[in-house]
């Protein structure tokens, strides 16, 4: 079966960094677009930072640009978030997600049409 299990969230001050990893289990990666996603309560789930599956395309939420890094290691079927200069915003539950390969990524990623899969999710809290 497919599985997609965050890890890496927890507390940190503001200004702080944190890596999440998402692990994939039953599924590659490749030829699949992939991201990260958040949500607080009584909010929507808002994309924050997607990549094409052919890595030819990027895209980040305009609040992270800058300070968070998408990758991922198809090899190893892991998908990182690496987030810097962290602030109580940021603060959220963080979901990885992949999705088919979509000629528009920015929509896909804000819109999380057609995703095939969900992780659990990871906690996020930015505060002093």
């Amino acid at each position: 079966q497919v599985q997609l299990v965050e890890s890496g969230g927890g507390l940190v001050p503001p200004g702080g960094s944190l890596r999440l990893s998402c692990t994939a289990a039953g599924l590659s990666f490749y030829g699949y677009a992939v991201g990260w996603f958040r949500r607080m309560p009584g909010y929507d789930r808002d994309g924050i930072a997607c990549l094409s599956a052919t890595d030819d395309s990027i895209y980040y939420r305009d609040s992270v640009e800058g300070r968070f890094t998408i990758s991922r290691d198809n090899a190893n079927n892991v998908l990182i978030l690496e987030m810097n200069d962290l602030k109580p915003e940021d603060t959220a539950i963080y979901y990885c997600g992949v999705g088919p390969n979509t000629p528009n990524l920015r929509v896909w990623c804000m819109t999380q049409v057609g995703m095939d899969y969900w992780g659990r999710g990871t906690a996020v809290t930015v505060s002093s």
